[in-house]
């Protein structure tokens, strides 16, 4: 049951934020979710967290957009999210400057794996970025988001996890007024303790949460 799976992972953490990835879940899934407890949820798609939000638009969810967003999908969705974890490029802060009613709470995407597959900036690219976003009053950088390689080793992955903590650190100590840089989003279903222990606030958790259902 998801109720049992929400709870042995509530077991695990202490003051994290589970945001349940919801890419190949179903809307009553997400209600079983929110029955347990989880209200933060995570789409990849513009398109399918649309449907979504329009189906459950009257729960009391906080919805983060955990995927690369196109530019040209921004318009859509962007006034209907919370949070954004996948900040990484100037076009896209443009696009949001634009379209977006209020301030959004924005994670930068930071490719810790210096994997060419994955999107994100380069970790020397950061700092240089998040003063340049200072003349978007619309974008308030509250923290930084990473994915580990798919198959490195747990030291592998441990080292890439603390590495962006070391980076959120050391913006942090800047002081930015557009970049209270609060938060770390980084982990999975595979990783979600290797990150834990190396700083995360915000783990994006899929098959875990769903693990006893997919298994009957």
């Amino acid at each position: 049951m998801i109720s049992d799976n929400v709870k042995s992972m509530m077991k695990e953490i202490s003051n994290q934020t589970i945001v349940a990835a919801t890419k190949y879940v179903t809307v009553h899934e997400m209600r079983e979710l929110l029955k347990s407890g989880i209200h933060d949820f995570g789409e990849n798609r513009a398109q399918d967290f649309y449907e979504k939000y329009e189906l459950l638009k009257e729960e009391d969810i906080t919805w983060h957009f955990i995927g690369h967003l196109q530019t040209n999908k921004v318009k859509k969705i962007i006034n209907l999210i919370d949070y954004l974890h996948s900040l990484d490029r100037e076009s896209l802060a443009e696009t949001i400057q634009k379209e977006r009613n209020d301030v959004l709470n924005c994670f930068v995407e930071v490719n810790i794996s210096s994997e060419p597959s994955k999107t994100g900036m380069k970790p020397e690219e950061v700092i240089s970025f998040i003063h340049n976003c200072s003349k978007y009053d619309k974008i308030r950088i509250v923290g930084l988001m990473g994915m580990a390689r798919l198959n490195g080793t747990e030291e592998d992955t441990f080292l890439e996890f603390k590495s962006l903590k070391r980076l959120q650190e050391q913006i942090k100590e800047l002081k930015l007024t557009n970049a209270p840089m609060m938060y770390l989003s980084m982990g999975m279903s595979q990783d979600y303790k290797l990150a834990i222990k190396a700083g995360a606030t915000h783990l994006r958790l899929g098959s875990i949460l769903f693990r006893k259902e997919e298994s009957q």
